[in-house]
């Protein structure tokens, strides 16, 4: 039986979501992938070949806190 690499699959889902969306955030990797080291998969990703940028996004949470988060975003 072979062993599988942890992470394989879910950094293989994240790069198709970004080929085909452009843009993924953690809380997208999470609900869709189980993916909850996304840094971790960006930089891997990253150092595939894939051009990434990360945009930095601020916002008021539902109870008036501020929040950011990373946006990823595929470009090339």
């Amino acid at each position: 039986m072979k062993k599988k690499v942890a992470g394989v699959n879910k950094t293989q889902k994240v790069k198709t979501h970004l080929l085909k969306n452009k843009v993924i955030t953690s809380w997208e990797a999470i609900k869709l992938y189980k993916a909850t080291r996304l840094s971790a998969i960006i930089h891997n990703l990253r150092k595939d070949g894939l051009d990434i940028s990360t945009q930095t996004v601020a916002k008021i949470d539902e109870n008036g806190h501020n929040c950011n988060y990373a946006k990823y975003i595929f470009i090339k």
